[in-house]
């Protein structure tokens, strides 16, 4: 038997674009009308059930994509779905899309390096395959652009996975800011033991900080947050455009409605609970995958104890890290120490289920 292989299409895309095909990571959205990406105001914003998730988020992993398209998901709307998920020109990237259409037809055509602006504009050929380029800037090790001045610049995929500094984010500011400070936000998603593929809630989600570095670790997972403040979670659609999430669906109610329908999480933040505290931590302790965790945040001596008792109650096991951070702060010519306000970490595993924390004082 002679095997005579014949170049893909793919590989013939590529060969008009006189470029490289073998590092391309390669993705379709062929198939039935996915409709638009959702856009900033859009509740809940992109879910994994959407046409064109695959694609964007392996635009999101990958500098090189190559995909299939149908006449419904077309270049044209591809373009817009990636605009709408944050994508696009910047001080840390450009991204590039171009479309070869009619393979070895007489009508063929090949449209080189559009930006994503001028692609969701035009009307392309049938059949096609469209190759997105995101091209770093030279020299792009900068830090973020912070709040202010700009709310919609993007923070860039090669500044860090998490960790980002409290004024990263788009929040409200009474008295220190309503967001998960930097510090607790670490030993917090420390805490949760996230795996690449891990599925997320984000109850309370605020400013969203905790849920879209969580976006970030399961780079292969989802996220699905929930906030009750209108402004709050305008906030957080906002930070979650900036970090181009687009593997977090952001709800705006008061859980423990809607969770139901979530899928089982293998990790769940309580940030805020809306006076629902006992009955949220029994929701969750009930669908916890095998081996899943639950963090709470408390600034509060009554929200700790109710969180305890109830733990105690369900027969969790359960453990609490008390963390006090103080932060340097210039004084004359000098440097003081200026102490945050203590924050309670509970982290709990449901009844019967084999914990991941070896030694170490645990209650049950």
């Amino acid at each position: 038997v002679e095997v005579m292989p014949a170049p893909s299409t793919i590989q013939l895309a590529f060969a008009r674009l006189k470029k490289p095909w073998h590092d391309a990571r390669i993705s379709s959205c062929h198939g039935p009308d996915a409709g638009e990406w959702p856009g900033d105001d859009a509740a809940p914003g992109p879910t994994p059930a959407h046409g064109l998730y695959k694609l964007v988020r392996a635009v999101a992993s990958h500098p090189l994509v190559a995909t299939f398209t149908s006449p419904h998901n077309s270049p044209d709307r591809i373009a817009r779905a990636l605009l709408a998920a944050g994508y696009g020109d910047d001080a840390h990237e450009s991204v590039r899309l171009s479309v070869v259409a009619c393979l070895c037809h007489a009508d063929e055509a090949v449209f080189v390096n559009l930006s994503l602006t001028d692609a969701s504009r035009r009307r392309f050929p049938d059949p096609n395959v469209v190759i997105i380029e995101r091209i770093a800037r030279a020299g792009d090790e900068c830090a973020p652009t912070r709040y202010p001045p700009d709310l919609v610049s993007s923070i860039p995929h090669s500044a860090r996975v998490f960790g980002f500094d409290d004024l990263d984010y788009v929040q409200r500011t009474p008295e220190k800011g309503l967001i998960t400070k930097l510090e607790a936000r670490a030993v917090s998603l420390a805490r949760l033991g996230l795996r690449a593929d891990s599925i997320v809630w984000d109850v309370g989600a605020g400013s969203g900080s905790v849920g879209l570095e969580a976006s970030r670790i399961a780079h292969l997972g989802h996220v699905w947050a929930i906030e009750k403040n209108s402004s709050d979670a305008a906030n957080a659609r906002v930070n979650a455009r900036r970090m181009r999430a687009s593997n977090y669906s952001l709800f705006e109610g008061k859980a423990p409605a809607g969770l139901d329908a979530w899928p089982a999480p293998d990790a769940v933040f309580i940030g805020g609970s809306g006076g629902e505290l006992g009955e949220l931590i029994a929701l969750v302790l009930g669908r916890l995958k095998p081996r899943g965790r639950l963090v709470m945040n408390f600034v509060t001596l009554e929200n700790l104890a109710l969180a305890t008792r109830t733990l105690q109650q369900l027969g969790a096991t359960w453990d609490v890290t008390m963390l006090s951070a103080a932060r340097s702060q210039p004084i004359l010519d000098m440097h003081r120490l200026a102490a945050q306000n203590p924050v309670w970490i509970v982290s709990a595993q449901a009844a019967g289920r084999p914990s991941d924390r070896a030694g170490g004082n645990t209650h049950e």
